[in-house]
């Protein structure tokens, strides 16, 4: 089966695992662990101690609690990326084998917290933490005819990082953090790809942040 908080995929085996494991707990067990994840999620740093503390009942032991908590982590960030309502969310874990009062337990909790935690991803995305600032690019024809071209691109993100400086000679642009790519591509797949990402800066610029 697909399932939308995976992006219309099939579930991970390991997620499918991790859900059969988190039935273990009672319900109140449950809101008060995604509880910790969401907090975690938010704040970077995960409350082991206390999320020990909340699954000692189920004996999962330390390796099975990481497991646990990786996929509530999943299950949560997943949905948020695919904007998928909890309502959905609910009948989809209960439709892979998480009781009612857990699923219950688990979308409140992702609803209470989804514009939190899309606000998160939205700081960790390469539009705002790395911060392209330039990209420059150019095209070596195909040798002797050939309809396969070299493509080298120069992404300047304006991060400093150590060594890693490049002034593209005749660009006009320096950059103080860069990255180089380098590939060979027939003309027609890169006419493909241009006009694939011209699509993508559209929906991009439509976005309102």
């Amino acid at each position: 089966m697909r399932f939308r908080f995976c992006g219309g995929l099939d579930c991970p085996d390991w997620v499918l695992a991790e859900i059969n494991t988190l039935a273990r707990l009672t319900s109140v067990k449950m809101k008060l662990l995604v509880s910790q994840v969401l907090k975690s999620m938010n704040e970077g740093k995960l409350d082991f101690e206390k999320v020990e503390k909340i699954t000692l009942d189920a004996k999962l032991g330390v390796g099975g609690v990481k497991a646990s908590v990786a996929g509530l982590e999943f299950i949560l960030s997943s949905a948020t990326k695919h904007d998928i309502g909890w309502e959905t969310l609910h009948d989809e874990l209960q439709q892979l084998g998480l009781p009612k009062e857990h699923s219950v337990a688990l979308c409140k909790s992702f609803e209470r917290n989804v514009v939190s935690l899309r606000g998160k991803f939205l700081e960790r995305s390469l539009r705002q933490s790395c911060r392209v600032v330039d990209v420059d690019w150019k095209i070596n024809p195909g040798v002797g005819g050939s309809r396969v071209v070299d493509v080298r691109v120069l992404m300047g993100s304006g991060v400093n990082y150590e060594g890693s400086g490049v002034n593209h000679e005749g660009s006009g642009v320096n950059y103080e953090g860069s990255g180089v790519v380098n590939f060979a591509v027939e003309e027609s797949k890169l006419k493909q790809l241009l006009d694939e990402l011209k699509q993508v800066q559209t929906q991009i610029e439509q976005i309102e942040f």
